[in-house]
């Protein structure tokens, strides 16, 4: 039951989340002069509050989100547009968050190798 407890799960959710990114700006980028394309964006955000979670130990604490953390939602940003031909994929942005999500995708791997490392150690009585 090792990879069910909160860590493993959240490591997976994140990289699950930075996936679906990934193929978001992909998605984007491919479309970039496609005619009334509308960009799309993961919100995550639900997914984040729910993995932040605390205990109140006085009223006057601030509250904590206690959602379940489990969506994630793609969604077409119909409010824009950025091309005369009705695309508002905006190249500099996409790029700018193509580079941060494969920033924390590599932070979520790296934290993830070091949780395996932790275990190999363990399994190998700390040799």
């Amino acid at each position: 039951m090792m990879f069910t407890s909160p860590i493993f799960q959240m490591l997976e959710r994140g990289l699950d989340a930075a996936a679906l990114r990934q193929e978001t700006i992909s998605d984007n980028l491919a479309n970039i002069n496609t005619p009334n394309y509308k960009a799309k964006k993961v919100q995550f955000q639900t997914e984040l509050d729910g993995c932040l979670s605390a205990y109140r130990t006085s009223s006057r604490h601030i509250p904590f989100n206690q959602s379940s953390g489990q969506s994630m939602t793609v969604a077409r940003d119909n409010s824009t547009m950025m091309n005369n031909n009705g695309n508002n994929v905006d190249l500099d942005k996409e790029m700018t968050d193509l580079a941060k999500n494969e920033i924390l995708n590599q932070a979520l791997v790296q934290r993830l190798n070091g949780k395996f490392n932790s275990l190999q150690m363990v399994i190998k009585g700390g040799k």
